[in-house]
């Protein structure tokens, strides 16, 4: 099958599929005597994979390694389980950090009167300088 029907079946666009291969993420299809690539069944089931496991916020390093282990059949889930705690917990950093953003813009927004006057504790922020007393 080419790109573009590989590209439907799997949500993947063709120039992301293009990208994973010049990576090294997934192998380069044998190509056609017409030049174009050749995708097949195995290559649909990889980039579901790929496809999942970015959705789910793995990295292109993690996917990798997700990869690997997937096609090892004599794999240690113990190897995939720890991967997945990591993320886990790189991804409750970034709602701790996302938390602190969201409280920080929740106060900034009630302190800013919203109105015709210039002063606004938003843009203040923004800018470095602190007012006290708006």
């Amino acid at each position: 099958m080419n790109i573009g029907h590989i590209s439907e079946l799997t949500g993947v666009t063709a120039k992301t599929i293009r990208y994973y291969e010049s990576i090294g993420l997934i192998p380069e299809p044998p190509r056609r005597a017409s030049g174009y690539r050749d995708y097949g069944d195995t290559d649909v089931a990889t980039l579901r994979f790929v496809s999942k496991a970015r959705k789910l916020g793995f990295s292109l390093k993690d996917v990798t390694q997700l990869l690997g282990l997937w096609q090892d059949r004599n794999r240690s889930s113990a190897e995939v389980k720890a991967l997945t705690a990591r993320h886990i917990t790189e991804i409750e950093q970034r709602i701790d950090e996302l938390e602190a953003v969201r409280r920080t813009l929740l106060d900034l927004s009630r302190r800013c009167h919203g109105d015709e006057r210039p002063d606004c504790p938003i843009i203040d922020d923004l800018a470095g300088r602190h007012r006290s007393g708006n």
